[in-house]
């Protein structure tokens, strides 16, 4: 059993094998993943709301800069603390006990501010952000649990590939914004970068079908316990991903409407 192979960074090194050892602590489970994964999902709304409302506390639009100065602070240190506690998470998945839900903290005040900026040029667009995030994954959840996707060898190269390679497209259009770059046709609202939303869309989302598939093969190994909160801040991390594509794409359809 190869628990070796997903396009989650996470979840991209042999993390399962290495762990399983003797333990007195138990084992991991895949319902027990998914408490945990609920558990940090909750961190992560109550820390959004935060920061959401410290956003629309100060919001006036005419003055939307006031908005923004009041959740600046926090919106770079949950992004900075996020990255860092995610690198923690990831090369010591023991603490993940520990670091995963400081990880939810970090992300909840960073997406609660992301969030508060596109609600206030697109009332209503954050609903149906989060609506359509969860039903990306119950259904990719039902198409993994019955067998019409399954993570076989080839799929799972063909998502890691093309994660890869967006991966490199926005490095790329990172390093080029550095330079004064304009990648407007790729990120903004036209028909090309829409359409470069929707592939990125469907590949965040095919993502949570290697998730389950190294969350059940870990359990099935019988990793240890404490391995349900690494697996829970792996699935996190996709779904995190997925959340702000889907927001990205959503705004860009209410630009061309408005």
């Amino acid at each position: 059993m190869n628990l070796s192979k997903s396009s989650n960074p996470v979840f991209g090194k042999n993390i399962f094998n290495r762990s399983v050892a003797g333990t007195d602590s138990g084992v991991m489970t895949v319902e027990g993943t998914m408490n945990k994964t609920g558990i940090m999902l909750l961190i992560v709304l109550f820390a959004a709301a935060f920061t959401w409302r410290k956003f629309f506390g100060s919001y006036n639009p005419e003055f939307p800069a006031e908005g923004a100065s009041a959740i600046t602070g926090w919106m770079l240190a949950g992004g900075i603390g996020g990255f860092i506690t995610a690198l923690i998470t990831t090369f010591s998945p023991r603490r993940a006990a520990f670091t995963a839900p400081i990880y939810a903290v970090f992300e909840g005040l960073f997406l609660g501010g992301i969030s508060a900026f596109f609600e206030a040029q697109f009332p209503g667009l954050v609903i149906r952000a989060v609506s359509l995030t969860f039903g990306v994954f119950l259904i990719m959840l039902l198409l993994y649990r019955s067998g019409k996707i399954r993570a076989t060898g080839k799929f799972r190269m063909g998502i890691i590939a093309a994660t890869g390679g967006i991966a490199l497209v926005y490095f790329i259009s990172f390093i080029a914004g550095l330079f004064g770059a304009n990648l407007n046709f790729l990120f903004g609202s036209g028909t090309f970068g829409i359409g470069f939303s929707l592939i990125v869309v469907g590949i965040a989302a095919l993502n949570l079908i290697l998730d389950f598939d190294m969350i059940e093969q870990g359990s099935y190994a019988g990793a240890p316990q404490y391995m349900e909160w690494y697996g829970a801040f792996g699935l996190m991390v996709t779904l995190i991903w997925l959340y702000i594509e889907i927001l990205r794409l959503l705004a860009k359809f209410a630009s061309n409407r408005d």
